[in-house]
């Protein structure tokens, strides 16, 4: 049954397949995640994650098979009216003509979704959350790398989502704005009580956040589970993934 506004979604792939001419890219995937739950999704770069992502967002329509939030087709026109879900771009997608103030109030005030002091309400405590009152009055070319992530996830919090949806949140960044990222992850959901899904290479993220795991080889889940047991499989797939062979430099000293 659809979930009613500002109660966590479910998301649920069922059979979900999808080609591109003659090239599979998702071969029959099931999953599901219930609500308020952290679910992370690893795989190599061209082993589908993205793909998988558009579906979520409604950008693509399975070939067979059904991509669901909160009980409705995420591909059906109106779903995203009915379910409301962030998504945090790998790139912050923030606009530089703007203050980070103004970037969070623009989905509120574009939509009307609320009065400017509702407005105003939400976004302070967005901006109280993610700890970006010094930022509030700059534009995202000001701030660190680290901090336009803040901002996109502090976007993402003035929805009041029932779902959050990540790509890469952690792409790009040193160690330690890495693990402070993770942290915010797991402290919004904390926060927010909406079900969140994460597209991402990064094993420690997964490992230190995620209630449950997806590993996705060449358009398959090879695993699907509790990330603790990552370590413990005896899939090569999964263990060549978890840990991947480094080879030697070709350059002479």
């Amino acid at each position: 049954m659809p979930t009613t506004q500002n109660e966590a979604a479910t998301i649920e792939v069922r059979d979900l397949t999808k080609a591109y001419g003659d090239q599979a890219v998702l071969k029959g995937i099931t999953f599901k995640v219930e609500p308020g739950q952290i679910f992370a999704l690893m795989g190599p770069s061209g082993s589908g994650k993205s793909v998988l992502l558009r579906h979520l967002i409604g950008l693509e329509a399975a070939d067979t098979g059904e991509a669901l939030i909160g009980g409705l087709n995420a591909a059906a026109p109106d779903t995203h009216d009915k379910i409301q879900t962030a998504i945090v771009f790998q790139s912050g997608a923030l606009f530089n003509s703007m203050t980070v103030y103004d970037n969070l109030a623009l989905y509120l005030r574009e939509h009307r979704l609320c009065s400017e002091s509702e407005i105003r309400t939400r976004v302070e405590k967005a901006i109280e959350a993610l700890n970006l009152g010094n930022a509030a009055q700059k534009i995202p070319a000001e701030l660190s790398g680290g901090m336009r992530k803040r901002v996109a996830v502090a976007r993402s919090i003035v929805m009041e989502p029932q779902v959050i949806l990540y790509d890469e949140p952690t792409s790009e960044l040193d160690p330690l704005t890495a693990a402070t990222v993770s942290e915010l992850i797991r402290n919004v959901r904390d926060r927010t009580g909406a079900t969140t899904f994460v597209v991402t290479h990064d094993r420690e993220l997964t490992q230190g956040i995620a209630d449950q795991a997806g590993l996705l080889m060449n358009g398959k889940l090879v695993f699907l589970g509790d990330p603790k047991d990552l370590e413990k499989s005896s899939d090569d797939d999964v263990h060549n993934f978890m840990h991947p062979v480094i080879k030697p430099s070709s350059n002479q000293a």
